[in-house]
């Protein structure tokens, strides 16, 4: 049966049998028993399922990661360390030293390094690009070895609203896949892959947990990219794993290829595996995760109203508003809702900003965003405090941006709080 998403938050990826524990249990283990050195030594060829040391797999991680593929709507997915490990891997999964991929210039600092500092020391080119320029601008910046296209559905911490349709065709045109990281929309409010992207990435951490307990990340595969109809651009999934005597990913696994290199060649090699205790915790949060995106929605709406009319904010920008430039791209995508993210500008200098901030008494300065507690963050004046004015706006990150995170406590006593805090500057 094909249930809806309330449901699936609840019920999918994990059917008890009679007797068993009704929730998902923790598999504490490092390794898992077999009696006979044959059937360990068909796992390790990849010719059997099953676990033999939890740096690869784990049960409990893999129950959750089924649950995440069911709201997503994909074919395969995994869990990893955190977002970064994620995101790292779905692109790493595709590209070796020699190639290049495009991303959106507007994503998480952390990703904009890992792309553009730490993977081209590996080799591994990225260009970014506008995501609003036109499909023909776009174009441009495809090389014969580029091997896939990224974006944030959401941004951190601008939320612009990526164009879907307009980087699917980008990448389709060009024989490559779109990976879109989809943290601050989650499937409650949007599912890329109806809209053509072929692999999602999250942070876990953010409101999938959704109480800052627990670090992690996700990739889910759609299972649609066909890697065969182009094999040259893909020799990873397309031609023989020495490694695991010469098979062909694409050829044995078909649609499960994409996650199952992922597990066996970069998990294996690097171990980025999120903890099952953790993975438990995840659980937990996605079992709300429905209600409590809505109400971090409608939190946000209501804070968003308030700072657009205040006298000493200089602008706003949050999708919802039907002000903002990005609205109707907003409706297109994610018609019930963005999330529960905005930014904006106090009228002044940093100094106002820092005294604004050190005001608040409900609202936390964090670097975290997207969980149950409203917090806030300058990156001018933290994350990115090393950089001039000018280079934050290069960055596209402007100098006055204050990243606000509407958690579920009462839009009434956030406002209350902004409220006085503003006052004093």
């Amino acid at each position: 049966m094909n249930y809806e998403i309330e449901t699936k938050c609840v019920q999918s990826g994990y059917e008890p049998g009679n007797g068993d524990p009704r929730q998902i249990p923790i598999y504490q283990s490092t390794t898992f028993r077999y009696e006979s050195s044959d059937e360990m030594g068909r796992l390790f060829d990849l010719e059997a399922e099953g676990y033999f040391y939890t740096r690869l797999q784990n049960p409990t991680n893999d129950l959750v990661a089924a649950r995440i593929c069911a709201l997503e709507g994909g074919e395969a997915a995994m869990l990893t360390s955190s977002g970064q490990a994620a995101n790292f891997f779905a692109v790493f999964n595709i590209c070796e030293a020699g190639d290049h991929f495009i991303s959106a210039g507007s994503i998480y600092g952390g990703t904009f390094n890992l792309f553009g500092v730490t993977m081209k020391k590996m080799g591994i080119e990225c260009t970014f690009v506008d995501q609003t320029l036109p499909y023909e601008e776009l174009c441009k910046y495809v090389k014969p070895n580029t091997k896939c296209v990224f974006g944030e559905t959401l941004t951190n911490p601008t939320v612009n609203v990526l164009d879907l349709k307009k980087f699917a065709k980008l990448a389709h045109d060009h024989g490559v896949p779109l990976i879109v990281d989809n943290t601050f929309a989650t499937p409650i409010n949007l599912r890329p892959f109806e809209f053509g992207a072929d692999i999602v990435t999250h942070s876990t951490t953010k409101y999938m947990d959704g109480h800052g307990s627990a670090v992690g990340g996700a990739i889910v595969d759609s299972g649609k990219f066909d890697w065969m109809a182009h094999k040259e651009k893909f020799p990873g999934l397309c031609t023989p794993d020495e490694s695991y005597h010469g098979l062909i990913y694409a050829e044995r696994f078909g649609k499960k290829a994409y996650i199952t290199k992922a597990t066996a060649q970069l998990m294996r090699d690097f171990g980025c595996i999120q903890s099952p205790q953790n993975a438990y915790y995840l659980n937990l949060g996605l079992e709300s995760l429905a209600v409590r995106v809505r109400q971090h929605c409608k939190n946000a709406q209501k804070v968003a109203e308030y700072l657009k009319d205040h006298p000493k904010i200089a602008w706003v920008r949050y999708p919802g508003l039907k002000e903002d430039p990005e609205y109707a791209m907003a409706r297109t995508y994610m018609p019930e809702g963005t999330c529960g993210v905005l930014c904006f500008g106090v009228k002044g200098s940093r100094e106002d900003a820092n005294r604004f901030m050190d005001a608040l008494r409900l609202v936390t300065i964090e670097t975290h965003v997207a969980d149950s507690h409203t917090c806030l963050l300058h990156p001018a004046s933290h994350t990115h405090r090393q950089l001039t004015d000018e280079q934050l706006r290069e960055a596209g990150v402007a100098p006055d941006l204050i990243r606000f995170s509407c958690g579920l406590e009462s839009a009434e006593d956030i406002i209350k709080d902004l409220d006085q805090a503003l006052a004093l500057v």
